[in-house]
């Protein structure tokens, strides 16, 4: 399968459950309109920052551009956020679904032995954004704070100091506690969404959720600048 086709699935992928999103739920027209704006942008950095010599995606980011499917569908819903509120439970579902694809992802490169430094850019970059869609639906939904974006900007503001300090942008090792952050972001940001969930409780996972990934960020910048003149 090529890459195009790839890419195309993808957005055919994207358009049914939209529709379906504002059939029955009656979603606005920025929804979809938004999540493709989304979709077309992730495929964008995807064919700018794939390997030349590539002619597949291949099934492990096949797995990972149909998250990046669900997490566009999820980030046209920040331009409706009436929709937000009346359909807490399915877009928590859909968030669900695309915290499990991401461990999937890495199991099918480990077991078609096809693990890239693409994929894994690709898989911690759509982390990244999909962190920031909760944190942004959390502020829309009057929920939590602007403060809660800094967990989303973190990542962000990480690549823009990279930009600068050149040592920031050297290889990490592998982390399982860098996974692990990152799955309790998602999770943490995922419970806060969910209606019955008050601001007490919403500020101490946020607040956790925060916590767990400036911890995580120091011991990450810490080992890049002790290893900065090696």
């Amino acid at each position: 399968m090529s890459i195009a086709r790839d890419l195309g699935t993808g957005a055919l992928g994207l358009v049914i459950p939209a529709a379906l999103l504002s059939s029955w739920l009656e979603a606005s027209l920025p929804v979809p309109l938004l999540a493709m704006v989304c979709y077309l942008a992730m495929t964008g950095l995807v064919l700018t920052n794939l390997p030349e010599h590539w002619r597949e995606l291949g099934w492990a980011n096949r797995v990972t551009l149909g998250r990046g499917a669900i997490v566009a569908l999820l980030a046209g819903t920040l331009a409706d956020p009436d929709l937000l509120a009346r359909a807490a439970v399915p877009l928590a579902i859909l968030a669900l679904l695309a915290l499990l694809l991401d461990g999937v992802d890495g199991w099918v490169a480990r077991r078609t032995s096809t693990q890239s430094d693409f994929g894994a850019r690709f898989d911690m970059e759509l982390d990244a954004f999909f962190i920031l869609v909760l944190c942004l639906a959390l502020l829309l939904l009057d929920k939590a704070g602007p403060w809660v974006l800094a967990i989303g900007a973190m990542r962000y503001a990480f690549v823009v100091a990279g930009l600068r300090l050149t040592w920031l942008t050297r290889p990490l090792p592998e982390s399982r506690r860098r996974k692990a952050v990152c799955v309790w972001q998602v999770a943490a940001l995922m419970i806060a969404l969910l209606p019955v969930t008050g601001t007490t409780a919403v500020g101490w996972l946020a607040g956790s959720a925060l916590a767990a990934l400036t911890w995580s960020f120091f011991i990450d910048i810490r080992w890049l600048h002790r290893h900065a003149s090696a």
